[in-house]
């Protein structure tokens, strides 16, 4: 005899297979396609997803692993070198974004506790997609990049304590007992104390023990993520932030990243189930009637979170094209948005509307903000006329040192390509003037002896400014193609003199800038491949002559 709802959930699979095929045609994340998937399978089309409490176990446990691996990337060092600019970003994008979105939601005809549940949903952004879409852009190690993580960071801890609440607030309209106060408290307190004894002086010794077994390694991250968060919903808390607490007890051994590693194929198969279970909680009926709050809140989330990290960075001194490019990236609502709701959802503090609501602004705002991300640069040059007179009505033209005397070189970018370019042309001797829009990194590379001057030169206005008359040499350290291709530009129109030295990545760029008389192409990729063959040449023939 057939199963039944193994023949469903596995329908279920072949539909989720085909929608992220789909998706991936249309450069869309598979998230909006599971969700999707959800909505046609669910009762108001398909009618697939009717094994509901297998779908729910299996969402559950991917809930489960996805809390447990944010968690796990939360090591204490890693904290502290968020940085002050993303701290103060995220928490002040998340203060006004919520306030904003509170009042949004009042206007919109939503009661306060509805209004406080939309406000927290809207403020917190997508790891899973900022990082994926940053990744594949190789843009994580830009400006934008490093903070926009650092702000998502932020966000993860938030949204913990925003679940921590949720729970502790109980079913509605109930007045918590202070005995069933003080046992949750206590509870938990006491919880946290296990875990964290366990992580000092039990799991290094067990991890380093099962480390030469990768299966048995792979199990037990799976049973230590879900027993806590067994451990936790018994204790009143929730599952999800027992979960949470599993990861950061691993997050200071030496064995997360692979842990982390191994784990990631299982989260992104087991959450699927989380994104299926949603959007077939989503009825015809329900998506109709909130099409047009939630197109509303829509263009609250696409135009509102930039303007408000753009507000926050412009405050911290950073320049409005950095400001407006870290915003666009975050312009979408999270995972966890959707995780907080159906947990209000099945807390009884959330009913259908509200579900059907966030959902739409989810699906709305993940493929929006892909087009926002994919295609940056277009969106950037259009709002250019904006950015200039942002810039000049709050930060001058951003030359604001002494740059008199000659310099032998000017060094576009003070990062990791950049700042190792620094040290051995100061070790030579060199005269240097560094330029780069991160305070944090001029400040850092100052050390060098060198002048530091803060700027964007991405912008051509900017370039004119340098004291080029005074350089024999340009060298852009910057890894974007743009950036590199403007200061060309400019310093060609400018009719520069001395030798220009640009940064490619790849093939197509090196022999773009190859084809300009005075240019020197340098490939970091190329170049460190290089070393490591002669390095293994250098090692086999040690080896061939030693036998």
């Amino acid at each position: 005899m057939v199963n039944e709802t193994f023949v469903q959930i596995a329908a279920v699979l072949g539909l989720a297979l085909a929608g992220g095929l789909l998706a991936k045609l249309l450069r869309q994340p598979v998230i909006v396609a599971y969700i999707v998937v959800g909505v046609l399978g669910g009762p108001a089309f398909l009618g697939l997803v009717s094994a509901e409490d297998e779908i729910k176990l299996l969402a559950k446990l991917g809930i489960a692993i996805l809390l447990f691996l944010v968690g796990l990337k939360l090591d204490i060092h890693l904290i502290r070198a968020i940085g002050p600019v993303a701290l103060i970003t995220g928490a002040g994008q998340v203060l006004l974004t919520g306030l904003l979105g509170y009042l949004l939601a009042l206007g919109l005809g939503w009661d306060s506790s509805s209004a406080v549940y939309i406000a927290v949903a809207l403020t917190f952004s997508s790891t899973i997609i900022v990082v994926k879409l940053l990744g594949d852009r190789r843009e994580l190690d830009q400006l934008h990049g490093r903070i926009a993580v650092g702000i998502l960071i932020v966000q993860d801890i938030l949204v913990v304590i925003a679940m921590l609440a949720i729970v502790t607030l109980g079913q509605p309209g109930e007045q918590a007992l202070a005995s069933e106060i003080a046992w949750t408290l206590g509870g938990g307190l006491l919880f946290l104390a296990g875990v964290a004894l366990m992580s000092r002086l039990v799991l290094p010794r067990l991890l380093e023990w099962m480390a030469k077994n990768q299966e048995l390694t792979l199990v037990f991250g799976v049973s230590w993520a879900v027993m806590l968060a067994a451990a936790s919903s018994w204790l009143g808390l929730s599952m999800e932030i027992g979960a949470f607490v599993a990861g950061v007890a691993l997050a200071s051994t030496p064995y997360r990243e692979s842990l982390g590693a191994r784990m990631v194929s299982l989260r992104d198969i087991m959450i699927l189930f989380f994104f299926i279970e949603l959007g077939s909680s989503l009825t015809l009926d329900g998506a109709i009637s909130q099409l047009v709050p939630a197109l509303i809140v829509t263009v609250f989330i696409l135009i509102g979170k930039p303007v408000i990290v753009l507000a926050v960075m412009l405050a911290q001194g950073y320049r409005a094209t950095v400001s407006l490019k870290t915003g666009l990236t975050i312009a979408q609502i999270s995972e966890f948005s959707l995780i907080l709701v159906a947990l209000g959802y099945s807390l009884g503090q959330v009913n259908d509307d509200l579900l059907s609501l966030i959902t739409l602004v989810a699906i709305f705002t993940i493929t929006m903000s892909t087009y926002f991300i994919s295609y940056q640069e277009r969106l950037l040059v259009w709002l250019s006329p904006l950015t200039r007179v942002i810039e000049r009505r709050f930060q001058g033209s951003g030359v604001e040192q002494n740059t008199s005397h000659p310099y032998d070189a000017i060094v576009i970018g003070a990062g990791r390509l950049g700042s190792d370019i620094v040290r051995g042309l100061r070790d030579e001797g060199s005269e240097l003037l560094v330029v780069d829009l991160d305070p944090r990194a001029l400040k850092a590379i100052g050390a060098y002896g060198v002048d530091t001057l803060y700027g964007d030169a991405s912008d051509p206005d900017f370039i004119k400014a340098l004291p080029l008359h005074e350089t024999r040499t340009v060298v852009c350290a910057a890894p974007d193609r743009t950036t590199n291709m403007v200061v060309l530009e400019a310093l060609q129109r400018l009719e520069f003199g001395g030798s220009i030295c640009l940064t490619a990545l790849d093939t197509r760029t090196a022999e773009t800038f190859e084809g300009y008389p005075h240019v020197t192409v340098v490939r970091p990729f190329q170049m460190a491949a290089h070393s490591i063959i002669d390095g293994v040449k250098a090692q086999l023939k040690t080896h061939d002559t030693n036998g």
